[in-house]
């Protein structure tokens, strides 16, 4: 009974061992695809973490000039902004004198030519008086 329970335990044995042959060569690949792996991320990794940094940097540049041209804008939008309330308020005087410079350019004008049409009646009557003289 002995030699009975050996052979199975050694009939179990074989067939553990027959399942984890594969297992283990599976596992060495594993192991060897992994530290080609790393290998190639230690050769790769540095030249990564520098154009990361270049990057932060441009980023770092762009957004710096970014701003200044922000400030510029606002700059020249409040000169415009200026500009605007400027012309509105010599529109306003414009507008609100526009009216009473007409009337006095169009009174100067009347008081023209009523002392233009007095001088020529003044002188057609004089001139009246030398021809009948």
């Amino acid at each position: 009974m002995v030699e009975f329970a050996a052979i199975i335990v050694a009939v179990a044995f074989v067939v553990l061992v027959g399942y984890l042959i594969p297992t283990i060569l599976q596992v060495k690949r594993t192991i060897g695809q992994s530290e080609r792996l790393l290998a190639q991320l230690n050769d790769e990794l540095p030249t990564m973490l520098n154009d990361i940094k270049g990057t932060g940097e441009n980023i770092r540049t762009m957004t710096d000039q970014a701003r200044v041209g922000v400030d510029r804008a606002a700059i020249f939008l409040n000169a415009v902004g200026e500009v605007g309330q400027t012309v509105k308020q010599v529109h306003g005087v414009v507008r609100g004198r526009g009216g009473s410079i007409l009337i006095g350019i169009t009174s100067l004008l009347a008081g023209i030519k009523a002392a233009s049409h007095t001088v020529k009646q003044h002188v057609h009557r004089e001139g009246g008086h030398t021809d009948g003289k």
